[in-house]
């Protein structure tokens, strides 16, 4: 009788730790997102969510699956609020826009807390999956020391209360990954079904939870390479689970489309069609796709997502140890995790490295299951080109936290002293943590400076997502700041104005993607505002190519959530002028309107003269008007400008200005 009272009283103290550790999540995920403005994919995810509850619209932000989006979005349903009209444009354009006046319209504060609370739970279901693992794997005390490290992981803490994937994902990955391990040690239908969901709940999250497959098959076959025995037997077996989790994954999936191929409601038609977004995929990858599209195979939304992943790949540029690169890097996510791990974290990996290298951890299948699955994500991310975040690397903390803790209950195990070793790590792991405080998506460790140093080494979601504007509004308001400039790295898909900032906009490539009006003129007086993600230049090309390369090189004023740098002063910025005339003369070139588009590029050289930006529309203009001497003039300009960018960039440059030549 006593020791079931004293199993009672154990039982009723594990809980109430794991909820005391839960409500310091909750609370530090609460407290973190409350003073930041809609971040660079807020808006389009949230207005999609919206639409899609509404009207069941599938065809806005189909880059990514509805379970995020329409959990976030489920508490605006009974609220009055003002909608944007579809105006059918090109889709991705059509959701940003209408997404950053969706959230501009309705109370941005009131709406963004209240989604963004709506989305928190996956981060905290993620956190109870951890705990239940690692107690299930290696007992309470690796569970708890699991569950410590995941409360206080700074890249988590980052990403797990935006209306985003990442966390999400993350969360059924590893939900699905840990319920096979289950299903293989006692093999149940009823297991067997738990991984299905968990699969198909990854899938409807993020579209790289396709990924989830060869994890689980990978999982498998570490499984039958464990007992050769019996190998041909298992493999069997496994194989069969695994089609049959397939094909329950797919079948939720489809539910979150409501069972339906169409990606809009009647009436409405994706712009353009999947067979013309296609046309930019390798033709393997297009004709995989449409072939999926014609046996209706997987939903039109979904699959105009998986081209999109695709596209975005082939075309994104990459910025790591302050150095633009026009394509992704290998090394990138390898470089992100060792800048934007605690340096307690890392070293908890490495000693889990050693327990399991001298075999003082020896639960192999456990061992494999943390690690098997977490690698080959890896390298699939270090093989993709799409570089613009550790956050598509966060299911690797996931695993691997529940890896360090297994491998740490172990060292103590079987010599005690190993329990301050660790006990102080996780305390370096919190205040390391705790530094970034409320901004955590600047957190570096200590090594690389911290999170005031991270800009120089990474950009975009590592530091600079365009959450700042309630910082930079509370900022200038308190300077008394009534005229100002402002590069911003959401310019055009996140609206200031609900935050007092009154700030004129400068050119940005977000800008001019979306067609937003931004002309500047050849010089501006300060303060002049520059996000860290356009400061890099990472999306317009390095030196010469980045039209506020020069303020890399200048003392800022003020540093502004580690994300927004301020200068004061008189500056020339003729690319920055010029770059909006650029857009316009290409714009109209391509519609044959050959007068306008000499006048746009006749501007635009007469306001950057050395920029070879000008220069190559001024020779594609001349050449489409038939003035081939003129022509040829601009030509060589060009190519004598770019022959002086980074070798990278001359690659692009310089044989495309010599192939015009050439042809005149």
């Amino acid at each position: 009788m006593h020791e079931t009272a004293g199993r009672g009283r154990s039982g009723r103290l594990v809980v109430a730790g794991v909820a005391c550790l839960l409500a310091i999540l909750l609370i530090q995920l609460a407290l973190s997102v409350r003073g930041a403005s809609q971040t660079w994919d807020e808006g389009d995810h949230i207005f999609a969510g919206y639409m899609s509850w509404k009207r069941a619209d599938f065809g806005l932000n189909p880059e990514h699956p509805p379970l995020v989006k329409l959990l976030a979005t489920a508490p605006l349903l009974s609220l009055p609020l003002r909608v944007p009209e579809i105006q059918r444009r090109n889709f991705k354009i059509e959701a940003f826009l209408d997404g950053k006046d969706f959230v501009a319209w309705n109370d941005p504060d009131r709406l963004l807390f209240r989604v963004r609370m709506a989305a928190l739970p996956l981060t905290l279901l993620l956190a109870v999956l951890v705990f239940l693992a690692a107690r299930e794997m290696f007992g309470t005390g690796a569970a708890f020391l699991a569950l410590a490290l995941v409360v206080f992981e700074p890249n988590l803490l980052a990403h797990g209360a935006w209306v985003t994937t990442d966390a999400g994902v993350s969360c059924f990955m590893f939900a699905a990954v840990y319920a096979f391990y289950r299903y293989v040690k006692v093999p149940s239908l009823a297991r067997l079904a738990v991984v299905g969901a968990a699969a198909g709940l990854a899938l409807a999250t993020k579209h790289t939870g396709i990924l989830v497959f060869p994890m689980l098959a990978l999982a498998a076959l570490s499984e039958v390479a464990r007992d050769r025995k019996t190998a041909w037997r298992e493999a069997a077996r496994l194989a069969a689970a695994l089609v049959l989790v397939t094909v329950l994954a797919v079948a939720v999936l489809w539910a979150f489309y409501g069972f339906r191929y169409r990606a809009r409601p009647a009436g409405f038609e994706m712009n353009p069609p999947l067979a013309r977004f296609a046309e930019a995929l390798r033709p393997a990858e297009a004709r995989a796709i449409l072939s999926l599209a014609r046996w209706r195979v997987l939903p039109e939304s979904y699959l105009f997502g998986l081209a999109d992943v695709r596209r975005v790949e082939d075309e994104s540029p990459s910025y790591v140890f302050g150095k633009v690169y026009p394509k992704g890097v290998w090394f990138y996510f390898p470089a992100a995790f060792a800048i934007k791990s605690t340096l307690a974290f890392l070293a908890l990996l490495l000693i889990a490295a050693g327990a399991i290298a001298r075999r003082r951890l020896r639960a192999w299948r456990e061992i494999l299951f943390l690690t098997v699955p977490p690698l080959f994500y890896l390298a699939v991310a270090m093989a993709s080109g799409l570089n613009i975040g550790v956050r598509h690397i966060l299911p690797l903390y996931v695993f691997f936290t529940v890896l360090a803790a297994g491998a740490s209950g172990a060292l103590i195990a079987g010599n005690r002293r190993w329990k301050y070793a660790v006990a102080a790590l996780l305390v370096c792991h919190v205040v390391s943590s705790a530094r970034s405080f409320p901004v955590y998506l600047a957190y570096s460790n200590e090594l690389w400076g911290g999170p005031s140093s991270t800009y120089k080494y990474l950009t975009d979601s590592n530091t600079d997502w365009a959450q700042q504007l309630k910082s930079a509004g509370q900022y200038l308001a308190r300077r008394g700041v009534r005229n100002c400039w402002f590069a911003y790295f959401a310019q055009g898909v996140a609206a200031t104005s609900p935050y007092g900032i009154p700030c004129q906009p400068l050119p940005t490539a977000s800008s001019m993607w979306v067609n937003d009006p931004t002309d500047a003129p050849p010089s501006i007086d300060g303060p002049v505002l520059i996000s860290a993600g356009t400061l890099s230049g990472y999306e317009t090309g390095p030196g010469a190519l980045n039209p506020y390369d020069q303020f890399q090189r200048l003392k800022p004023t003020a540093v502004i959530d580690h994300g927004i740098f301020v200068f004061d002063g008189h500056f020339e910025i003729p690319l920055a002028a010029a770059l909006p005339r650029v857009r316009e003369g290409t714009r109209l070139l391509a519609a044959r309107d050959g007068a306008g588009a000499l006048a746009a590029a006749q501007s635009a050289a007469a306001m950057c003269p050395d920029c070879v930006q000008a220069q190559s529309l001024l020779g594609a203009v001349l050449t489409a008007l038939k003035r081939p001497d003129e022509a040829r003039a601009a030509y060589q300009k060009a190519l004598a400008l770019a022959e002086k960018l980074e070798p990278a960039y001359r690659e692009r440059w310089a044989p495309r200005l010599q192939a015009r030549l050439a042809a005149l």
